[in-house]
C-alpha cells in the first residue's frame, strides 16, 4: 500500500488467540486491503476504508477453529487504537458528525463524537426476522458486529451511537452500519480549524 503522508498509524497486537497488524492513513484514497480469514467481516471492515477515505490494511490470524469472536473483537481493538493514534491531538477536527445511510430497505443512523470518552449505544437488530444465522464461510455471527463496535469505541476513545431505523436483510443492515460509521468518521475527522475543539483544551 502506498504510504500517505500526514495522519497515519501502524499498530500490531499478538495474543495466544490472535495476531493482527493494521496500517491506517486517514487522508488517503479509500483503498482497503483486509484479510482476517472471515470473508464477510473482511467485506465490512473494507467499508471503513473505502467510505472513510482511508488507506487501510488489516491482516489478522486468529483461532477461527474455536470461534470468530476473538478475531472480530481484537480487530476492533487494534483498529480503534490505530485511529486514535492517527488522529493525534485532534487539533482542528470537526469532532462531531451524524448522518443516516440507506442500503435498499435498510436505514441506519449514526452519531459520533471524537470525545476521548469511549461509549457505545447500539440499537441495531441483526436478525429482524427473528432468525439467527451465520454469514459467509467461516460464518460471521451478526451479533458480533456489536462486539466489534464496542472494542472499536474503546480503542479509539470515541462516543458512538448506532441505530437501525428500518431493514429486513441482515447483510444490508450491517453493511449500512459500517458505511454510516465510515462516513461519519470521515466528517468528524476533517480538519476545519486550528485549535482543540473542546473547552477543556484536550480531547
Amino acid at each position: 500500500m502506498r504510504a500517505t503522508p500526514g495522519r497515519s498509524a501502524t499498530r500490531s497486537r499478538v495474543t495466544k488467540e490472535t495476531a493482527i497488524e493494521v496500517s491506517l492513513a486517514l487522508d488517503g484514497e479509500g483503498t482497503a486491503e483486509v484479510s482476517t480469514g472471515i470473508p464477510f467481516f473482511d467485506h465490512m471492515v473494507s467499508q471503513l476504508g473505502r467510505h472513510g477515505g482511508w488507506d487501510l490494511a488489516v491482516v489478522a490470524r486468529g483461532d477461527l477453529a474455536v470461534d470468530t469472536h476473538h478475531t472480530v473483537e481484537d480487530v476492533g481493538i487494534i483498529l480503534g487504537e490505530a485511529l486514535r493514534e492517527a488522529l493525534g491531538d485532534k487539533a482542528g477536527v470537526r469532532r462531531f458528525a451524524s448522518l443516516a445511510v440507506p442500503l435498499d430497505e435498510a436505514l441506519v443512523e449514526v452519531a459520533l463524537d471524537l470525545s476521548g470518552r469511549p461509549f457505545l449505544v447500539y440499537e441495531v437488530d441483526p436478525s429482524p426476522g427473528g432468525e439467527a444465522f451465520l454469514l459467509g464461510d467461516p460464518g460471521f455471527d451478526p451479533q458480533l458486529a456489536e462486539e466489534f463496535w464496542r472494542a472499536f469505541t474503546v480503542g479509539a476513545t470515541l462516543t458512538l451511537h448506532l441505530r437501525s431505523r428500518s431493514g429486513r436483510n441482515t447483510h444490508h443492515i450491517l453493511e449500512a452500519s459500517f458505511k454510516a460509521v465510515a462516513r461519519a468518521l470521515r466528517d468528524a475527522s476533517r480538519i476545519e480549524g486550528g485549535g482543540i475543539p473542546s473547552t477543556k483544551g484536550v480531547l
